[in-house]
């Protein structure tokens, strides 16, 4: 029992003093340099524990609010045991974005890096994220949606309307159309048994990516890794049989023909492992985001009747100028001026990705201040998005503002849901062509009322708590009761 003691006596002595020198050092450099005002909290956990808490309820701006009132739009704290400079200025956060891998690098959770693997897009730096972020870009540019991906958008989501009974879970409902839409995107699969069990196990991944990257303190970390690796062995079996299919002459129309033609790190063709990565990460980036988008939309039309009519009347004039079952065209797409003001404040007012973590290359004098290098900085969208000084009435949904920027205050550098720079999101056109197409086909087809109340959470992603379910009828049913 006196060695237990004596070992733990020390142990805090230790403890004690590494907090001590950490906290030293980080005055000492406050006073060496001129950092954004703020607080960095208590030693280690900082101030991580009141932004959490805020981002755990349906409002999560006052962790916000009170810094920047306080402090200003850029400030100093400390989250996820790392000093880091807050950014809620729309200037500060162009040039944070612009000087990609010049002043600042991408820098994410250990427990994100590790499920995503070191070949993904999201952690790829210099030349090799340049290639890749434009061989993205090149497969989901308008001209590939005009004559490749619309038709397949289409058809998955109307098949996925046609399984709706009298009651469904948004949410799950749109993350099955985003899954399979971006596996037929990545790898030409319809969906099936073999793309219902790679989903499973794919949420299980995404469940591990803010958890404490260690499997023995973790479940759910443990879990993610186990089905990381179930994932990984899938796909690489595709890309292996793939590989000989074109060896016998056979080539397809998708993402993964596009990786076998592209240029490696080396100048020769990408690994198996490099492909695995990418794919996993661009899943990522097909699936939970615009799942979400799609869910969160109809949750504001629902709310704002107004808004709701107004975007049926549209999609009313398509499909009465179309006939019932015909597929939508690109004509028709460009031809929802409403609709897509709807996506944009969607965009704006949900803020499915709330900012963007980089990290300081070296010392970076801005705005008056030092961001001294190796700090984090967070520029945040979602401050910039809900600030009354961009938006009137910058907390409203209001798809109006759109129309006519009457809504918008300051139009320059203040809307930026899909990031910007070096980094921005290749599947920004991708994703407002899924949710317009959703919303023609559910508005067109359904009537719908929530099951029962849900809420809007923040952490550790933006979602609805209960996956927002609904009570849907069909459209054709609904009007003969009325007869």
């Amino acid at each position: 029992m006196d060695t237990i003691n004596i070992f733990f006596y020390l142990f805090l002595c230790v403890l004690t003093f590494l907090i001590l020198r950490a906290t030293t050092a980080i005055h000492l450099r406050r006073r060496k340099t001129q950092l954004p005002p703020g607080t960095l909290g208590l030693p280690f956990v900082g101030e991580t524990l009141q932004l959490i808490c805020a981002y755990k309820t349906e409002n999560p701006e006052p962790f916000i609010d009170d810094r920047v009132s306080k402090y200003g739009n850029i400030f100093t704290t400390h989250v996820f045991g790392e000093p880091t400079v807050f950014s809620a200025d729309p200037e500060t956060n162009r040039f944070i974005l612009q000087n990609e891998g010049r002043l600042f690098e991408s820098s994410y959770p250990a427990s994100i890096q590790n499920l995503l693997g070191r070949h993904s897009l999201l952690l790829m730096r210099g030349t090799l994220h340049k290639r890749m972020h434009s061989l993205t870009m090149s497969f989901a540019n308008s001209s590939i949606l005009k004559d490749h991906l619309l038709a397949d958008i289409d058809r998955l989501v109307r098949l996925n309307l046609d399984s709706w009974t009298a009651r469904v879970l948004l949410m799950e409902e749109a993350k099955k159309i985003t899954f399979n839409l971006t596996v037929k995107q990545l790898m030409s699969f319809d969906p099936c048994e073999w793309t219902e069990n790679l989903m499973k196990e794919y949420m299980l991944v995404i469940e591990g990516f803010f958890t404490i990257p260690l499997p023995f303190f973790s479940s759910t970390y443990r879990k993610a890794i186990q089905a990381r690796r179930k994932v990984a062995e899938a796909l690489g079996l595709v890309v292996r049989e793939r590989r000989k299919e074109r060896e016998g002459g056979e080539q397809k129309n998708d993402m993964l023909e596009a990786l076998f033609e592209g240029d490696g790190v080396e100048g020769g063709g990408f690994s198996d492992e490099e492909i695995v990565d990418f794919m996993l990460a661009l899943l990522v980036a097909g699936y939970e985001t615009t799942s979400t988008i799609m869910t969160l939309a109809v949750k504001f039309l629902t709310e704002t009747p107004h808004a709701l009519s107004h975007l049926k009347e549209e999609h009313e004039e398509i499909r009465l100028r179309k006939g019932e079952v015909k597929s939508l065209l690109w004509e028709d797409y460009k031809s929802m001026p409403f609709t897509q003001c709807v996506v944009n404040e969607t965009l704006r007012i949900a803020n499915i990705i709330s900012g963007v973590f980089r990290r300081a290359m070296t010392d970076i004098s801005i705005k008056g201040y030092t961001i001294p290098k190796g700090w984090k900085v967070f520029a945040s969208f979602r401050a910039v998005h809900l600030d009354h000084e961009h938006f009137k009435d910058a907390r409203t949904f209001d798809p109006w503002r759109w129309q006519s920027n009457t809504g918008l205050i300051s139009s320059s550098n203040v809307f930026t849901p899909f990031g910007g720079g070096p980094r921005r999101c290749p599947g920004y056109e991708l994703a407002r062509v899924e949710l317009s197409v959703f919303l023609h086909h559910l508005v067109t087809r359904f009537i719908w009322a929530p099951a029962e109340p849900d809420k809007l959470v923040f952490f550790p992603t933006t979602r609805m708590q209960k996956r927002y379910p609904m009570i849907v009828q069909h459209r054709s049913l609904f009007d003969l009761c009325k007869k």
